[in-house]
């Protein structure tokens, strides 16, 4: 059981490493640019060593039926994606993607293109990561494995703790937001701003980090984030001043 659950765990946190670099190149060859696309703040996104493990444990025995595999592979990935986007979407009150200008989408949870795109990523993780990877895991000592996984669990599990406490705060500010965009003396904009500075001034930390992650968010609320951020850095001046 032990060697079970090491292995999943590393399984999952490679797969999760592996995500993470594929968003990030994904979006610096549209972009040009470097950002951190996960959740968390280290390099990991845990939907993807989540998704692969479900894969493996699902669709191993299917292993000789590529076919099966691929459908499968397309139908559990995007069940997947969907469950987490909507979860995410209740606990912290805003969408962190919206798939809805693509064609053949879902509620905007999940798109034909992106599910294609993980049938694919299914059979490669079958018939060629995989086996590469317990390979390259049986050349280490079973013990060097488990002090190993228990360091990456620590760090994983206080990063979990911090994005989500990150989340939450921009979760706040976004409720806030909506209530303000709802009431009528926000369309009066020097009683709009003064509501907003009031409302705000209790929050300490701004999450740019997973705004930049997400920019689907950052659009959506863009014009009442700028002037959040404007606040903040008052804030911060007027402190300097004092001292």
């Amino acid at each position: 059981m032990k060697y079970i659950l090491v292995y999943s765990y590393l399984i999952f946190l490679i797969y999760s490493i592996g995500g993470y670099l594929l968003e990030v190149a994904a979006y610096f060859i549209s972009t040009k640019r470097i950002v951190n696309r996960g959740f968390l703040c280290g390099p990991v996104i845990p939907i993807y060593g989540i998704g692969a493990l479900f894969i493996l444990f699902t669709l191993m025995r299917y292993y000789d039926d590529p076919v099966v595999v691929f459908v499968f592979g397309v139908i559990i990935t995007s069940a997947l994606e969907y469950f987490v986007s909507f979860i995410l979407e209740k606990l912290f009150h805003n969408k962190w993607w919206d798939y809805s200008t693509k064609k053949y989408n879902i509620n905007g949870r999940v798109c034909l293109r992106n599910s294609i795109f993980f049938g694919v990523l299914s059979l490669v993780i079958i018939y060629f990561i995989t086996p590469i990877l317990l390979q390259f895991l049986g050349l280490f000592k079973f013990k060097t494995l488990v002090i190993f996984s228990i360091v990456t669990a620590i760090l994983f599990i206080l990063d979990l703790i911090y994005s989500i406490i990150i989340a939450y705060n921009l979760r706040n500010r976004i409720i806030i937001v909506e209530e303000l965009k709802n009431e009528k003396i926000a369309l009066i904009p020097v009683i709009l701003e003064k509501k907003l500075k009031q409302s705000i001034s209790r929050f300490k930390a701004f999450p740019s980090r997973l705004l930049k992650a997400y920019p689907y968010v950052e659009m959506e609320y863009h014009n009442y984030f700028e002037m959040m951020r404007k606040y903040r850095e008052q804030r911060k001046e007027e402190k300097k001043k004092k001292n």
